[in-house]
């Protein structure tokens, strides 16, 4: 079960392992997904050292999918990823981080075809799903 308040104002954040997991991450991009449904997504995430096993999960959901192009950027920082989402002409683009928070934190921002979503409206793909 995806702990609800990790859906945060600007983006989804919690601590690793116990509120942002890869769990989340799965219902993070099977929602976004079947939301943008098709197109170039691009992906990338930070330094942290639980980063890329949430990265390997989006990257698994995107890459199994035939509708999307996936961009691997892997280690990045948030502005180069809205830099390419633009640049590329992409759907979306995810953002592994927790941007300033401390080391057991994690996250993700996306960045949608009209901006930044919050993590409300991410939070309403997944549980509209059910």
């Amino acid at each position: 079960m995806i702990n609800q308040k990790i859906f945060k104002a600007y983006d989804i954040r919690g601590v690793y392992p116990s509120e942002v997991n890869e769990e989340a991450a799965l219902a993070v991009a099977q929602g976004l997904a079947k939301y943008w449904k098709k197109g170039k997504v691009v992906l990338g995430h930070d330094a942290r050292l639980s980063s890329p096993s949430l990265y390997n999960v989006l990257r698994k959901v995107f890459g199994a999918d035939k509708n999307f192009q996936i961009e691997e950027v892997g280690l990045m920082t948030t502005p180069m990823l809205y830099f390419l989402k633009n640049k590329l002409k992409a759907v979306g683009g995810i953002m592994v981080t927790a941007s300033h928070n401390p080391k057991q934190y994690n996250g993700m921002k996306v960045v949608g075809k009209k901006g930044v979503m919050n993590g409300k409206e991410i939070q309403g793909l997944i549980t509209n799903d059910k």
